[in-house]
């Protein structure tokens, strides 16, 4: 029953105090940019500056403190050990011989873990890209292209590598699929039927889940979708690549 533009500071810090009861820090931080963005496009004065509504994020913070969890990080290690039982040629083989129940969707998942862990992309990033993107190099390394990204709200796209194991389990995935094009990554029915539409960016953190318990992992905490990003940014330091090499990657 308030009014939403434009908001008063009160009707905003009153907001920020409800969410803060059963969102995150981070989510009520995006809420408080995107509702200062808005009055900021539509030529108003900006609710979310004033005394008040600052003192309501001083509360939330106090209560629920501003650190971040980072996400569980997937290093390299436990992606080897992820994909131990995933070869693209022994699961590739057992769905050529029909077998019942054939493993498409462990094809899908160490094709997903494997790209999202050369390319250190956003789950978002991961479920966008396109079939028509790959190329493969003579060596059986490929590249992909990242149409858009969230650093990348202009579309100019970027070029990402992908190792030649990596490329195996893709095209395992591809060719056991028998998918030429549109979405690199789908969901699939319990009866094993390949989607049309693009895998959904939150399934992503589910996939990574599932294989991590498969594989007998001992994690303080399970996966998220970002744990790919973390986990490679952790080896990069390890083996020696400076911060500025690492912002780039």
């Amino acid at each position: 029953g308030r009014t939403m533009l434009p908001a008063t500071p009160e009707t905003v810090a009153a907001f920020i105090d409800a969410q803060a009861e059963t969102k995150s820090r981070a989510t009520v931080e995006r809420y408080r940019s995107s509702i200062a963005a808005l009055h900021r496009a539509a030529g108003l004065p900006n609710p979310c500056a004033d005394e008040i509504v600052r003192l309501a994020v001083k509360r939330m913070n106090r209560a629920k403190g501003r650190r971040q969890k980072q996400a569980e990080p997937l290093n390299r290690t436990s992606i080897d050990r992820m994909l131990t039982v995933m070869t693209p040629e022994r699961l590739h083989r057992r769905v050529l011989e029909g077998e019942e129940g054939a493993p498409l969707i462990a094809l899908r998942n160490a094709a997903l873990i494997a790209v999202a862990y050369d390319t250190l992309l956003r789950r978002s990033e991961l479920v966008s890209l396109y079939i028509g993107d790959l190329q493969k190099g003579a060596d059986g390394s490929g590249t992909v292209l990242v149409r858009r990204s969230k650093a990348d709200q202009e579309g100019e796209g970027a070029i990402k590598y992908l190792a030649p194991d990596t490329m195996a389990h893709v095209e395992a995935w591809l060719t056991a699929a028998a998918l030429e094009s549109g979405p690199l990554f789908r969901p699939l029915t319990k009866g094993g039927k390949v989607g049309a539409s693009a895998l959904g960016d939150r399934d992503v953190a589910r996939v990574f889940r599932n294989l991590a318990l498969a594989a007998g992992l001992k994690l303080p905490r399970l996966p998220s979708g970002h744990s790919t990003r973390v986990g490679a940014t952790q080896d990069m330091f390890a083996a020696g690549f400076e911060l500025l090499e690492v912002m780039q990657a």
